[in-house]
């Protein structure tokens, strides 16, 4: 075993055009190695990072020919730190020869705080990491200091090259883009899920089954960072007892200033995340998110975790996650502001931005399938859902229990649903009729451009009802539904039971 220390004077600042790296003195392995009676070779590199590091670091490997097997482990110090004081976060990915330019050509895992090791070899690699040959040139071990503490992060990280002829590489298989479905119906989905391919607990499978048992049709893998899963769900789509479940592809694109779901890419696509606003990039990769097939959905905008709070703006989303695992405060405040966007369109006469709602699971006791999104398509395919989604065809939901019909009607037998338009002259009776089931003890609201307009009783302890409201075009510019159960405290409202995507009223 070899050491090397990498102090102050070794580091080396290189700006990419996007968010400014940190490179490190290069560790190197000796050419001859492969051919030497051992069949590994492992050095030990120590260093500190201080407060006001950039985003990345880099720490080069000299890979020689013949590696079969690259493994990293690290470890990292975390001092005690006042009150209010962010103490040491340490991320973790890899790079292969091909470099670490923006777009991720040499990108080869990625595993945040979730691992504190990995390996990489031409059959296999630890979840979160790709497989293929470790081929001779310069690596980059990827480090993210998350966060620092005033004491500084001190960190040892251990490379080991196991050498011999590599395994045999292994042929991604994916899951089918269509599964059996009812032709034009409401299907459920959840599009924000995490499996042990980033920082869940959960087995694909295990996800599958949890998502059948929560009634789901669809689902979207988003694990941070990586599209290491892509190939690992093709067994848990398909023929099943409990009916098909189609599985979309993803990657919840984690950046320093939000999150953004890119639901239902292409397979094997992967988004790079190394940029802040600051910087000007997310436009590109919202782009290329598109290019590959997907949809751009920023997630729980308003979450209070470091970094998770949106500060791209939404000029780009397609979608918009409203609601984001069990409903709490911040799930009220993306409501809010979503509804000041549905707002804004109608002053400025412009496309709106469609709500969605997805469990964000990881681990247990995390619930699949709280809340979920009910969307009206015309099959259960990906590009069926993802045109019902962006279309605003759809309802949010806390499960499978609760349903929704809410239909806006014209004097003249005129009807739109959720996500449409009501053609009706401004001055012209509108009926708005919402019916609900498997909702006990809850209240339905309407909600307008002008606020809440309408408020019903508290529906029967059986959970079904029907609310009806009249109203016109000039009064109300859209119309959506709101259901809440009964509040804690009153006159605050109750948590959501499910919502709606709004009918718009007038020509």
């Amino acid at each position: 075993m070899c050491e090397d220390d990498h102090g102050i004077a070794r580091r080396a600042l290189f700006v990419t055009g996007a968010a400014a790296a940190l490179t490190l003195g290069s560790v190197s392995f000796p050419s001859e190695a492969a051919d030497a009676a051992a069949d590994h070779e492992t050095k030990t590199v120590r260093g500190t990072l201080p407060t006001g590091s950039p985003d990345f670091v880099y720490l080069p490997v000299e890979v020689p020919d013949g590696v079969r097997e690259i493994k990293v482990a690290y470890t990292y110090e975390k001092p005690s730190v006042p009150a209010g004081t962010a103490g040491n976060a340490l991320d973790i990915g890899i790079f292969d020869q091909r470099g670490t330019e923006l777009g991720g050509k040499g990108f080869r895992g990625w595993s945040g705080g979730a691992r504190t090791e990995f390996f990489i070899r031409a059959d296999d690699a630890t979840p979160g990491y790709i497989p293929g040959p470790v081929r001779e040139g310069t690596w980059y071990i990827a480090l993210g200091p998350y966060t620092v503490a005033p004491q500084g992060l001190p960190y040892e990280i251990t490379i080991t090259l196991t050498y011999g002829e590599p395994g045999a590489a292994v042929k991604p298989k994916y899951p089918p883009t269509r599964a059996k479905g009812r032709g034009r119906a409401w299907y459920r989905g959840d599009c924000h899920l995490h499996s042990w391919y980033s920082d869940g607990r959960r087995t694909p499978a295990e996800i599958a089954a949890l998502a059948r048992e929560a009634g789901l049709d669809f689902i979207n893998t988003s694990e941070h960072n990586t599209h290491a899963a892509h190939p690992h769900w093709a067994d848990e789509a398909g023929p099943h007892p409990d009916g098909e479940l189609l599985i979309l592809l993803g990657e919840e694109v984690t950046t320093r200033n939000g999150h953004v779901v890119a639901l239902g890419t292409d397979p094997g696509t992967f988004i790079d995340w190394r940029y802040r606003a600051r910087d000007n990039r997310f436009g590109k990769y919202a782009r290329e998110i598109r290019r590959s097939g997907g949809l751009v959905v920023p997630a729980h905008p308003h979450a209070t975790c470091i970094g998770c709070n949106w500060k791209f703006g939404f000029g780009e989303a397609d979608v918009v996650e409203v609601w984001n695992g069990p409903y709490g405060p911040d799930d009220e405040v993306s409501l809010a502001d979503w509804d000041g966007m549905l707002v804004a369109s109608v002053r400025e006469g412009r496309g709106w931005i469609p709500a969605m709602g997805n469990s964000d699971a990881h681990r247990p006791p995390d619930p699949v399938g709280t809340p979920q999104t009910v969307v009206l398509a015309d099959d259960l395919t990906r590009e069926a859902i993802q045109e019902g989604l962006k279309a605003g065809r759809s309802y949010i939901a806390e499960s499978r229990t609760v349903s929704l019909d809410f239909t806006a009607y014209g004097p003249k037998g005129e009807h739109a649903g959720i996500g449409g338009r009501l053609k009706v002259d401004r001055d012209d009776p509108v009926t708005v009729r919402l019916e609900v089931t498997g909702a006990p003890r809850c209240t339905a609201r309407f909600v307008t451009d002008q606020g809440v307009l309408h408020t019903s009783p508290v529906l029967p302890v059986s959970g079904s009802g029907t609310v009806e409201w009249r109203t016109t075009a000039q009064y109300a510019a859209y119309v959506r539904a709101e259901l809440r159960h009964e509040a804690a405290v009153a006159p605050l409202p109750g948590a959501l039971a499910a919502f709606t995507n709004p009918i718009f009223l007038g020509r």
